[in-house]
């Protein structure tokens, strides 16, 4: 029930963002860490601090796709309309994640 909460309180707030004057604000919100902090948790306290570490780091290197995500999107939406705009970034993301996690598992094996 809490995560559906949550998760609804944060398209409310987006929401009513995309209608003010600081309109871009949306974009900040989903990058609240919600599920970093419970991923974090979860983790922290049942593994090792190497291994706390070791997800905290390959958190780090997940900006990647969320950028690739978000510089397609900000292409495409000239060229495509928009639900084929999201569309294609999604693929785009999924592309750019799967190769992070082949890279990470290559090097980290």
């Amino acid at each position: 029930m809490l995560k559906a909460a949550l998760g609804a309180a944060v398209v409310v707030i987006l929401a009513a963002l995309a209608k003010t004057r600081n309109y871009y604000i949306a974009g900040l919100v989903p990058l609240f860490p919600t599920f970093a902090l419970i991923a974090h948790y979860i983790v922290g306290k049942g593994r090792s601090i190497d291994d706390l570490k070791t997800t905290i780091l390959f958190g780090m290197w997940s900006i990647i796709p969320y950028f690739v995500y978000l510089a397609t999107l900000y292409v495409m939406v000239d060229r495509l309309r928009l639900e084929a705009s999201l569309a294609v970034a999604a693929v785009a993301w999924l592309i750019a994640a799967s190769i992070l996690v082949s890279v990470w598992v290559r090097l980290h094996a």
